[in-house]
């Protein structure tokens, strides 16, 4: 068995750095984590690809969907994805999981540990904003889904995690 690239043990020390628990998968490029953001619990994947010096990170969260219920939050990711320009919103229907899913290329074999802890946040706040929609969606019964406007429900701001606020730093 091969050891752990310079790449993920990069990304090992950036999650070690920020604190967060994370365990290295024997034998694989991969690193799993698990978040309690706002809205619900993400389960946390990074995998990196050392003969392309990229990262993937996958934030995913269980999501049971029925067949009617299925197409409107299709639609909804669909919606949610045309404004993004970083990452993606997917749902794994084998697994019935909802996925944000994101890539960087970096130009070094050690990752930037400023770039990797971006990545995480940005697929755990994502992951987040998207949660209160879809059990919006859900939870609709199914002689109402006709009458959702998603793209009305997209642009509600009631629903969205609190922004933390953070320190002003001085230049």
């Amino acid at each position: 068995m091969r050891p752990p690239s310079p790449q993920i043990l990069s990304v090992e020390q950036a999650f070690g750095r920020n604190g967060w628990h994370c365990e290295l998968v024997e034998g694989r490029e991969v690193l799993r984590a698990g978040f309690d953001a706002h809205h619900t619990r993400i389960n946390l994947v990074a995998q990196a690809y050392p003969q392309l010096n990229a990262l993937s990170v996958v934030s995913e969260t269980p999501l049971q969907l029925d067949e009617d219920h299925l197409p409107i939050v299709l639609e909804l990711l669909a919606r949610a994805n045309k404004p993004l320009t970083l990452g993606a919103f997917e749902f794994d229907l084998d697994r019935q999981f909802l996925v944000f899913r994101l890539t960087n290329l970096f130009e070094r074999e050690k990752f930037d540990a400023d770039i990797v802890s971006s990545l995480v946040h940005c697929a755990i706040a994502e992951m987040d904003r998207i949660t209160p929609y879809v059990a919006m969606v859900r939870n609709t019964a199914e002689d109402l889904l006709d009458d959702l406007d998603l793209i009305e429900l997209l642009q509600r701001e009631d629903v969205l995690p609190p922004v933390p606020e953070q320190e002003e730093e001085e230049y």
